[in-house]
């Protein structure tokens, strides 16, 4: 069987793997770092070696990377900003572990797995978490407030064992 890994992005997201072994749920290594800004504030950052350490094992030439586009809204600047600097490290670390991630639109795959009629992002990922704990049970969802990362990689493998 192949393994399927999808990628909810940003530093709140998380990395969902399907594979042989079952479901795994990870959060996103990340680190706290000050801003690069003149006001004093720290950022959350991707923490890119982790992230590679994470990802190797479950790596072979049976790897498909599914990675969900960040949000880009001018009107949510900082938080646009956070979804770019988070898009970028994650790339590089799958071109690090020579993965080529096929991007994916979060209504394609909500769409198929998530019950009809939900909508706001509150919402969305208490559905999200919902179905999570039903598809996959063996999970232990504490500390998670959604479940993308791993429904993201459920759609996927549906799709490619068709």
């Amino acid at each position: 069987m192949m393994t399927v890994i999808g990628v909810d992005n940003g530093p709140t997201g998380s990395i969902g793997i399907i594979n042989d072994s079952g479901p795994l749920l990870f959060k996103t290594p990340v680190k706290k770092e000050q801003n690069y800004t003149i006001k004093k504030q720290n950022i959350t950052m991707v923490e890119v070696l982790e992230l590679v350490e994470l990802l190797k094992p479950y790596v072979s030439e049976k790897t498909k990377c599914y990675l969900e586009r960040p949000m880009v809204n001018p009107f949510r600047f900082k938080s646009t900003l956070s979804a770019v600097r988070a898009l970028q490290v994650t790339i590089d670390a799958l071109k690090f572990l020579k993965l080529k991630p096929e991007y994916v639109d979060s209504k394609k795959w909500q769409k198929a797995l998530l019950p009809i009629g939900i909508k706001g992002s509150k919402e969305l990922k208490r559905a999200s978490l919902e179905v999570g704990k039903k598809l996959f049970p063996t999970i232990n969802f504490k500390g998670f407030k959604d479940a993308d990362s791993l429904l993201i990689a459920e759609f996927y493998r549906r799709k490619e064992s068709k």
